[in-house]
C-alpha cells in the first residue's frame, strides 16, 4: 500500500481554499493529470456526492469513480474510490489566522496489478511529487 499524507501553508483565507478543494469540479485546475472530474451533484461536498474522474500519471490513463464518504463542512472530507484505482483519502483546511491556512491531502493507494506492486517504490516517489506540485498549483490558484 502507498500511503502519503502532504501538507502546505497556503496565504489566504481557509474559506477560499476549502471553497477550490471541496469542490471536485474545480480538481483539473490545481491536481495535474485530472483531464475530467464529474461530480454529482455539482458544487461543494457533501456525503454521498460521486465522482466520475479520468487522470493520467506514470503514463496511464485511470478512469476512477468515487464517493464521498465523511464531511465536516468548511474544514474536511473523505472520499473513496469505488470504481477503476484502489484508493481512499481526505483533505483537510485548516485556518491559521485571517489569510492564511493549511491544507493537507492524504491518500491511500492499494496497487493491484503484479507491475504496480513491484514498481511502488517509484509510484509512491511520483505520488509524492506530483501531490507537492498540486499543493503548489492550488496555492497560486487561490492567491498566495
Amino acid at each position: 500500500m502507498i500511503e502519503l499524507q502532504e501538507v502546505g501553508e497556503i496565504a489566504c483565507a481557509a474559506a477560499r481554499v476549502w471553497a477550490v478543494v471541496a469542490d471536485y469540479g474545480q480538481d483539473p485546475r490545481w491536481r495535474k493529470g485530472v483531464e475530467t472530474m464529474a461530480p454529482r451533484p455539482e458544487g461543494i461536498v457533501r456525503v454521498g456526492t460521486t465522482t466520475a474522474e479520468v487522470m493520467r500519471f506514470a503514463g496511464r490513463t485511470y478512469r476512477n469513480g468515487g464517493e464521498v464518504v465523511q464531511v465536516d463542512p468548511g474544514r474536511s472530507f473523505a472520499w473513496r474510490t469505488t470504481s477503476g484505482i484502489d484508493a481512499e483519502g481526505d483533505r483537510l483546511v485548516e485556518p491559521l489566522g485571517a489569510d492564511r491556512c493549511r491544507f493537507t491531502f492524504h491518500v491511500r493507494v492499494t496497487p493491484q496489478a503484479t507491475s504496480e506492486r513491484l514498481l511502488e517504490p517509484a509510484l509512491r516517489w511520483l505520488l509524492r511529487r506530483s501531490i507537492r506540485a498540486d499543493i503548489c498549483r492550488l496555492a497560486g490558484l487561490c492567491g498566495s
